[in-house]
């Protein structure tokens, strides 16, 4: 069971929400790395393997089994705890954007942190508007956090989805239009998590009528997956 547990896949759809686990055993050979050259993405139950940068000749091809998306001190609990190894890549070792992540007044950023699980319990139970009401108290709060602290952004990323399975468009694509920029900075190169958040701000503007905006949006989705602009 143990080995199941190490080895299986979160299996997504195409906004990268969770649907099932599965088992691919030729790619559960990969290691991880919290600064990966590959992703995952699926199409249906199929599993594909994405390159996120360029890969040079005989270079490990490496996946991160958790999401990047977080400290390196929470990272290497989370890879402790699930999967029984620490991590020693360069990112970890480096500590790399740890800074950016952990921006402003700690004081702040710690109240911000202990409200996160609960806002995502609300969401577990599909409890919308008590989510958003938490998550727009929180954010309203006089704080000195830039948008790219990790506790804001993920606040800012719960209140649009609450918004968004609310009908509030307008709140949604406020909150999701200010992760944009964080997204960019937390997944480099083509990572399918922000092409998604992408697409729902460039969707959102449309809603909107913000046809202008939409397009510039929608325009880097595609230069992500390889198209034309």
């Amino acid at each position: 069971m143990l080995e199941v547990t190490c080895n299986c896949f979160t299996v997504s759809d195409g906004e990268m929400q969770e649907v099932g686990v599965g088992l691919y055993p030729s790619v559960s050979l990969l290691n991880h790395s919290c600064d990966p050259n590959c992703v995952i993405v699926f199409e249906g139950k199929q599993l594909l393997l994405h390159a996120v940068r360029h890969i040079q000749a005989e270079e490990e091809l490496t996946v991160s089994y958790i999401d990047v998306m977080a400290t390196s001190q929470e990272r290497q609990k989370q890879l402790e705890k699930q999967y029984f190894f620490t991590c020693d890549c360069h990112r970890c070792e480096t500590r790399h954007k740890d800074t950016e992540m952990l921006a402003g007044e700690e004081e702040s950023w710690k109240e911000l942190k202990a409200s996160v699980p609960k806002v995502e319990e609300l969401q577990s139970a599909k409890d919308w508007e008590q989510m958003v009401a938490v998550c727009q108290a929180t954010l309203d709060k006089d704080r000195a956090l830039p948008d790219n602290n990790l506790y804001v952004l993920k606040m800012l990323d719960l209140g649009m989805d609450g918004c968004i399975h609310l009908a509030r468009w307008e709140d949604a694509l406020q909150y999701g239009a200010r992760t944009l920029r964080p997204f960019q900075l937390y997944y480099s190169g083509p990572h399918p998590v922000r092409g998604v958040q992408l697409m729902k701000v460039g969707k959102l503007q449309y809603h909107q009528g913000m046809l202008s905006q939409a397009l510039d949006t929608l325009k880097q989705v595609s230069v992500l997956s390889g198209g034309e602009c």
